[in-house]
């Protein structure tokens, strides 16, 4: 399929203004739905954890226990990497009080001092839920994972994911309990235990954007509309890899091939920068995603799904 670069320069638009405001509303949505738990706001009004980012966040402390709860914009939105209208947002919804460690040989809570937390009646999830429910009504939906409210002309649908703080203490050698790398731990209903480090995407897809002129997001934004275009023209790799993982494909490739094609057209740096991930195909196993930490391709199915996307890409993509 030919592109032309007027195509590429839509694909790579940020969101609009009517989005951003529609992304904060669902958050602060949230947020008063769980204040009648007995939470009250740690600042006046939303902030975004990094500077020039739509990550959008809040803090939630209890009014009468030590309870705290962060509420933050995760997901394409988060990183204005977003290229459908009508795709969810994410946001996390943080249990910080209660958390879950991770620790070096030999060294356990009581390195620390720590202690085990007291069972509540509820879940966390299920708090939050009968949260959600009591404010947004029938709009509201269990999932795996999350909790789904559907949206209106005031706000985006949002999947609310509730989560615990995970700190990785086991490159902490001082037992300090500040210390640590922070991700988050999601409970699902299904029994599964998913880590993952929003925040660290968040600042990662930051700085480098920063760092690339701010050509990777443009990239971001244009690759993920190509596997749209490719999974409606019935290309079956496209259905093998996931917007995030895109996302932190191109994250892996050095600045320096954003930054030696940005006088250039974009279709252009665009084909270069296919070129580089098909020369690249025996070292994907190292690649990371953009949190820096997990591995992106943790197994050979997913590398060979990554793989066939890259080479079905590299067919499908021409450009005039």
């Amino acid at each position: 399929m030919k592109f032309t670069e007027t195509m590429l320069n839509n694909f790579s638009q940020p969101l609009s203004n009517t989005e951003d405001q529609q992304c904060k509303n669902a958050i602060n949505m949230v947020v008063n739905s769980i204040k009648p738990l007995g939470f009250q706001e740690k600042s006046l009004s939303l902030e975004p954890m990094y500077a020039d980012t739509y990550s959008y966040y809040q803090v939630l402390e209890s009014t009468s226990s030590n309870r705290r709860i962060k509420i933050f914009l995760q997901g394409s939105y988060a990183n204005n990497t977003n290229v459908r209208t009508q795709s969810d947002v994410d946001i996390a919804v943080v249990e910080e009080d209660i958390f879950i460690t991770n620790y070096r040989q030999g060294v356990n809570d009581a390195n620390y001092r720590f202690v085990t937390a007291q069972p509540r009646p509820q879940s966390f999830k299920d708090e939050i839920e009968i949260a959600l429910t009591n404010t947004f009504g029938t709009d509201v939906s269990r999932e795996n994972k999350s909790i789904k409210i559907n949206g209106n002309s005031y706000r985006k649908d949002a999947d609310a994911v509730p989560c615990r703080r995970y700190k990785d203490f086991s490159l902490d050698y001082r037992d300090d309990p500040t210390n640590y790398i922070g991700g988050i731990v999601i409970s699902a209903d299904s029994g599964e235990q998913v880590i993952n480090y929003p925040e660290q995407h968040i600042k990662n897809g930051k700085e480098k954007n920063v760092s690339t002129n701010h050509y990777y997001k443009k990239m971001v934004r244009i690759m993920k509309k190509m596997r749209y275009l490719m999974k409606e023209n019935g290309i079956s790799s496209a259905n093998g890899v996931s917007s995030f993982a895109l996302e932190s494909l191109l994250w892996n490739v050095p600045n320096e091939y954003y930054l030696e094609y940005k006088d250039y057209r974009k279709v252009f740096m665009f084909s270069k920068l296919i070129d580089y991930l098909n020369s690249r195909w025996c070292t994907l196993n190292t690649f990371k995603e953009a949190n820096g930490i997990k591995l992106l391709c943790p197994n050979s199915d997913i590398e060979e799904k990554m793989r066939s996307f890259i080479n079905a890409l590299t067919i499908f993509y021409e450009y005039e």
